[in-house]
C-alpha cells in the first residue's frame, strides 16, 4: 500500500513563502524491462482552499517513491489536499492546514 507523507509549516506570517514537501511510498513499476506487472501512479495534484497550486503527470521515467518540493506565498489560512492517482483510478490522499497570522 502506498503511504503519502507531507511536510509544511503549521503556521506562517501573512505574505511569507512556505515550503511544501511531499513523498509517497510507491514502487512505480513500468514493466518495460521486467516481468513484474505494471504499477504506476498517473497524476499528483495539490490544492489549497480548493484551488490547484501544483500538478504533475507521471511518465515511464518516474522514479520510485516520488517526492515533490514546491513553494507558495501564504496570503491567507489554507486547507491543503494532496491527491496521488494511480493508473487504475485508486486515489491516495493527505490533508493538512496552515494557519496564517
Amino acid at each position: 500500500m502506498s503511504t503519502p507523507r507531507v511536510r509544511l509549516p503549521r503556521s506562517a506570517a501573512a505574505g511569507e513563502e512556505i515550503e511544501v514537501r511531499t513523498l509517497i511510498d510507491h514502487p512505480m513499476i513500468t514493466a518495460v524491462s521486467s516481468d513484474d506487472p505494471r504499477d504506476m501512479l498517473a497524476n499528483f495534484t495539490a490544492t489549497m482552499n480548493g484551488e490547484t497550486v501544483f500538478t504533475y503527470d507521471f511518465g515511464n521515467g518516474s522514479a520510485a517513491n516520488p517526492t515533490f518540493t514546491f513553494y507558495l506565498r501564504a496570503a491567507a489560512p489554507g486547507d491543503f489536499t494532496f491527491v496521488w492517482t494511480h493508473e487504475d483510478g485508486t486515489e491516495f490522499r493527505a490533508e493538512e492546514s496552515v494557519a496564517v497570522s
